[in-house]
């Protein structure tokens, strides 16, 4: 499984809509906004380093409201329940329980 992340600046009236049509897309797994450069930040799983062009420049592109993206691939994936600690920092035990 390859993972790629995508940072994406926005249009500022439609960072919303941008987003929601962002995690649509087939590949796409997860959707952020974000503070910083970036407005939107998306996590991307495929099986095939072939399949990135068919999200980035066959979807991607296509999604009105997107100004410009940067993408990146991750070398490795570490520990996920570690991972998951860390976005639950300030929240109480309750509030990261399904």
């Amino acid at each position: 499984m390859v993972t790629a992340i995508v940072m994406v600046q926005a249009e500022r009236h439609s960072i919303p809509e941008t987003a929601m049509e962002l995690a649509t897309v087939p590949g796409v797994r997860e959707v952020y906004s974000v503070t910083g450069e970036w407005d939107i930040v998306a996590v991307l799983r495929f099986a095939q380093y072939e399949d990135l062009d068919d999200i980035v420049t066959g979807h991607l592109r296509h999604i009105q409201g997107i100004l410009k993206t940067q993408t990146m691939l991750a070398f490795r994936t570490y520990n996920e329940e570690v991972l998951d600690q860390g976005f639950g920092v300030g929240l109480d035990e309750s509030q990261t329980q399904p």
